[in-house]
């Protein structure tokens, strides 16, 4: 398949309804309003494209770049590819995820997501955080620095506060993941959580909510769940 033959296809399965729904939460045009079930079906037949993957993302176009983060050749994506995807990752769908999701499921996440954090631009600085909460998924706590993640934490208490909306939402998901995966940091997470108190993010006037980070893990506690890691952080 080519860009332009999916490009046509994802213009056809597009939906005004759903496209108002999107940019509540933070979509960006330009993008036709396609639902992810039905990026599936092409995912599923081109499975992985390394070219293709950045053909699409260069589009500019969200529906196009989430889908190529779904074919994305993770493992051949080098650094300067990852860094142009952030830098043009200005829907929250794209920065929070689908960036993410390749820089973790790749060679260089733990490096990048390290560098992004500091950036001052909020997309870049919370893909960063995303990337940190979708590494400590995946890896093995054998392969996590845990003194370094400790720092992460401490970090995220004392700027947490003072940190841009869509950065406080995505250091707030990192602790809950860190609590959730890696059993070492269960504690040290719902303890920083419970000094930072109550994290306030706006969420453009929508039903989300930000996750209570000791109620969500003790939700997968109670699962017994705690430190289980993912095969794949895509979705």
């Amino acid at each position: 398949m080519t860009v332009p033959e999916i490009m046509s296809q994802l213009e056809a399965m597009g939906s005004e309804s759903i496209k108002k729904i999107l940019v509540k939460h933070g979509i960006k045009e330009p993008f036709f309003g396609v639902k992810v079930a039905d990026l599936k079906p092409i995912q599923k037949k081109v499975k992985k494209d390394y070219e293709l993957a950045k053909g699409l993302f260069a589009t500019g176009n969200a529906d196009a770049m989430y889908l190529a983060g779904l074919i994305a050749d993770d493992n051949a994506m080098t650094q300067n590819d990852l860094n142009t995807w952030v830098k043009h990752a200005t829907s929250n769908n794209i920065s929070e995820y689908t960036v993410p999701w390749v820089a973790a499921e790749g060679n260089h996440g733990w490096e990048l997501a390290n560098n992004w954090i500091n950036d001052t631009h909020e997309h870049v600085a919370a893909a960063g955080w995303s990337t940190l909460s979708n590494l400590v998924a995946l890896k093995p706590d054998s392969e996590l620095d845990i003194p370094a993640l400790k720092s992460l934490m401490k970090r995220v208490e004392e700027t947490i506060r003072s940190s841009q909306n869509r950065v406080r939402y995505t250091m707030n998901g990192f602790l809950i993941s860190a609590g959730a995966y890696v059993p070492a940091l269960t504690e040290d997470a719902i303890a920083t959580a419970q000094r930072i108190g109550e994290v306030e993010v706006d969420m453009n006037g929508t039903a989300c909510k930000v996750p209570v980070v000791k109620d969500y893990i003790q939700k997968i506690a109670d699962r017994g769940s705690i430190g289980k890691k993912k095969k794949t952080v895509k979705c």
